[in-house]
């Protein structure tokens, strides 16, 4: 019997922030819901100017974001369908195809609209929608604020019919902040996984890579119960920044360090570092760099390690659906997955390193392995019916 074709709206920000990483997170629930059979939408509705990643500046000129959302939604299938409302600007104008009217259309009638990231505020317009789920990719800190008594959080959040996250123990016992009586609904970021997958092994000399924004600052610190949980990634790097001496090998991080002192100790620890602008702008090296490394190492922010979130990488995610292997920390996701082949956890200098050993035994294996896993419990068209199925569509 076919599935019931329903109205689908994504909402995201791969328009203001035009990087590789945020756009193949939105991307893969356009594409995943489309091969649902659903109609799909994409709309952005910000009050942010966007993000300009060749003039690498913060700008009122929409052009690129114009650019490269009519670029996507031809390459993805979804042309015609889609727009951008810049909010700042006055008189408020729409991008793209879609119409003021059409869009406010859609927010009324849609079966769903997936507000992925939290990347909008409310406004009187998306107010217009009974049918608005929350995906949280960074969870730990909006249910600390509820637990505070953020009334605007908890009103935000409670404007949503449904709230999915990504730190799949909330709700369970081994994340310890109250939930107040807001249910949370597990998931994963779904990954389309033939635009990652290849049979080519990496290439002669890859090493273990990843890809990173070290200069996030803390912007999203948060205190609670007197501790400080920390949102940069930098922390946990410079904890386990000895990782490729210990395993004896290179490691390599596509970013940019803040400082010349941080990169030379992370240079003397064996890493090396390469700059991430050009694949930041082009998408499909992003895919290619993914592809060329013989896996990831990386770490989890803090606060998705102490607070036993559950949080698993939509990167690293990406990476074993490349069919290549990872070592990333411990945050509570391997009660459900991982662990073992493919994918490796850790908490310890030692534990790396004897993954990367167990890695390096019988590499083609572990390959095999994080493909598996990425099929498993990542596949594309599998999260998104998961999801749908959760809020009765």
């Amino acid at each position: 019997m076919p599935r019931p074709r329903h109205r689908i709206v994504v909402l995201g920000f791969m328009g203001n922030c035009p990087i590789a990483g945020v756009i193949w997170q939105a991307i893969h629930y356009v594409v995943g819901f489309q091969r649902l059979g659903h109609e799909v939408f994409y709309i952005e509705d910000t009050s942010r100017p966007p993000y300009d990643p060749v003039a690498l500046t913060v700008t009122e000129d929409t052009s690129y974001a114009e650019k490269i959302l009519g670029q996507l939604a031809r390459e993805f299938g979804f042309e015609g369908r889609w727009g951008f409302s810049p909010r700042y600007r006055s008189p408020q104008e729409t991008l793209g195809p879609l119409s003021r009217d059409a869009i406010n259309g859609l927010y009324r009638d849609a079966d769903a609209v997936f507000n992925v990231c939290g990347s909008h505020e409310l406004n009187d317009d998306l107010e217009l929608s009974n049918r608005l789920v929350y995906v949280e990719s960074d969870p730990g800190v909006e249910q600390i604020k509820v637990d505070q008594g953020d009334e605007a959080t908890r009103r935000y959040l409670g404007r949503h019919a449904a709230r999915f996250t990504f730190g799949e123990n909330i709700g369970r016992p081994e994340f310890p902040v109250p939930l107040h009586g807001l249910e949370w609904l597990p998931t994963r970021q779904p990954v389309v996984l033939d635009f990652w997958r290849t049979t080519a092994p990496p290439p002669a000399g890859a090493v273990f890579t990843t890809i990173a924004n070290l200069a996030t600052g803390g912007k999203k610190d948060i205190t609670w119960r007197d501790s400080r949980y920390l949102w940069s990634k930098l922390p946990e790097f410079e904890r386990f920044r000895l990782a490729p001496t210990v395993c004896s090998e290179p490691f390599e991080m596509a970013t940019h360090f803040k400082e010349a002192d941080l990169a030379r100790r992370f240079g003397e620890a064996g890493w090396r570092s390469v700059s991430p602008d050009a694949m930041s702008v082009a998408y499909g090296d992003y895919v290619r760099y993914v592809q060329g490394s013989r896996g990831e190492f990386t770490v989890a922010k803090d606060q998705y390690v102490r607070l036993n979130t559950g949080w698993f990488s939509d990167r690293t995610a990406c990476y074993l659906a490349a069919g290549r292997p990872a070592i990333t920390q411990e945050t509570g996701f391997t009660r459900l997955y991982g662990g073992t082949e493919g994918l490796f956890a850790f908490r310890t200098m030692e534990d790396i390193a004897r993954a990367a050993g167990e890695i390096g035994s019988d590499y083609p294996r572990h390959a095999r392995a994080a493909a598996e896993i990425a099929r498993e419990w990542f596949e594309a068209e599998k999260v998104c019916a998961e999801m749908l199925g959760r809020i009765g569509l």
